[in-house]
């Protein structure tokens, strides 16, 4: 049995900055324990082609700015770098391929345990796992028939596969315009959603949204019920939009169905389809924490800007709009680990 005065759950963005500040806040003894056997969380797994929306200024966790051109915005393969330079610069011990299976409160200490059977205990827990190991697939009716394939945007590397078939891409978001506009260029691919795609202009005024964002305090700002009901914006900065004109990308109203060919689209009419990319998110999950008294009857976390308000010593880092805007991102992460440390700090 390991003890620490920490246990952070995950070694993406949010735990390796909650390890980099731990110290800062009395607790010296840090454990990050991450599934996958190197650090960086989910950013290796994502598609190839995936470029960040904010510049690399933009793009720092705490203590270590970003490298290189400050207003280029950085590649997959660029911060899955920059990921791993900073779990080696930190004082933490990090176990990869250490998969937490169940984390249990006795007395007045978290035992955290592995798949592999090893115990891990310390008074302060951050879950910092993110959600992006839980892909929300939405229920098709008709799937089960559907001859072709059906695969989840996670699962999505490049388009080469898909030269020359029938695609549909599900989604209005930022993934799926990308993703779209990559397979246009190999494949017939119709681009699907529910509502009309929201399009916010990356750089107005000559100004990169996020310089914006933080000159007007909208960052920060702790309005997370607000932002939460705001639809979806893609940010772009006319390329994606050229890129779908280009490619012959169309936008279509989400069909009603599949059949064992295709789609039924919304006006009754069906085509043959051979594949359905589901750019369509992930959902928070938290396995671990089952019957721990920190999640609802749904698995949320019931917590209050990352304090958990059920049980002591357990906090959050990483869900979207946890405090602000920047919640969930590179440059948000470290601004949420220190308010959670803080309190979890004193409360030891």
């Amino acid at each position: 049995m390991e003890h620490a005065d920490l246990i952070v759950i995950g070694a993406g963005q949010s735990g390796l900055a909650s390890a980099a500040l731990a110290p800062r806040h009395g607790l010296a003894r840090v454990l990050v324990l991450e599934a996958r056997d190197q650090p960086g969380g989910a950013w290796p797994r994502y598609y190839d082609s995936l470029t960040l929306f904010s510049p690399a200024r933009y793009s720092s966790l705490p203590g270590m700015p970003f490298p290189g051109d400050p207003d280029r915005y950085p590649t997959r393969d660029e911060v899955v770098d920059y990921l791993r330079a900073y779990a080696r610069r930190l004082t933490a011990d990090i176990h990869a391929s250490t998969t937490v299976t169940s984390v249990t409160r006795r007395g007045d200490v978290w035992s955290v345990r592995a798949g592999d059977g090893r115990e891990f205990t310390a008074r302060v827990v951050i879950a910092a796992s993110g959600d992006y190991g839980t892909p929300y697939l939405p229920d098709l009716p008709g799937r089960a028939d559907f001859a072709g394939r059906v695969l989840h945007a996670a699962d999505y590397s490049s388009p080469g596969m898909f030269a020359g078939q029938r695609v549909v891409v599900v989604g209005g978001g930022n993934s799926a315009i990308q993703i779209a506009a990559e397979l246009g260029e190999v494949a017939d691919t119709t681009l699907a959603t529910r509502r009309p795609i929201g399009w916010m202009a990356q750089r107005p005024l000559g100004r990169d949204l996020h310089w914006w964002l933080k000159r007007t305090g909208l960052d920060v700002a702790p309005i997370r019920r607000l932002l939460a009901k705001v639809p979806v914006s893609v940010l772009d900065d006319g390329h994606y939009r050229t890129a779908l004109d280009r490619h012959g990308v169309d936008q279509r109203q989400m069909f009603s169905r599949l059949t064992a060919e295709g789609v039924v689209w919304a006006d009754g009419a069906k085509e043959a389809v051979d594949v359905v990319v589901l750019a369509t998110g992930y959902r928070l999950a938290f396995p671990y924490l089952t019957g721990s008294g920190a999640l609802d009857a749904d698995g949320r976390p019931l917590h209050r800007g990352g304090i958990a308000t059920t049980v002591p010593g357990l906090g959050f880092v990483g869900m979207e709009f946890q405090r602000s805007f920047s919640s969930k991102t590179l440059r948000g992460v470290g601004r949420d680990a220190a308010h959670v440390l803080s309190r979890l700090s004193r409360s030891r």
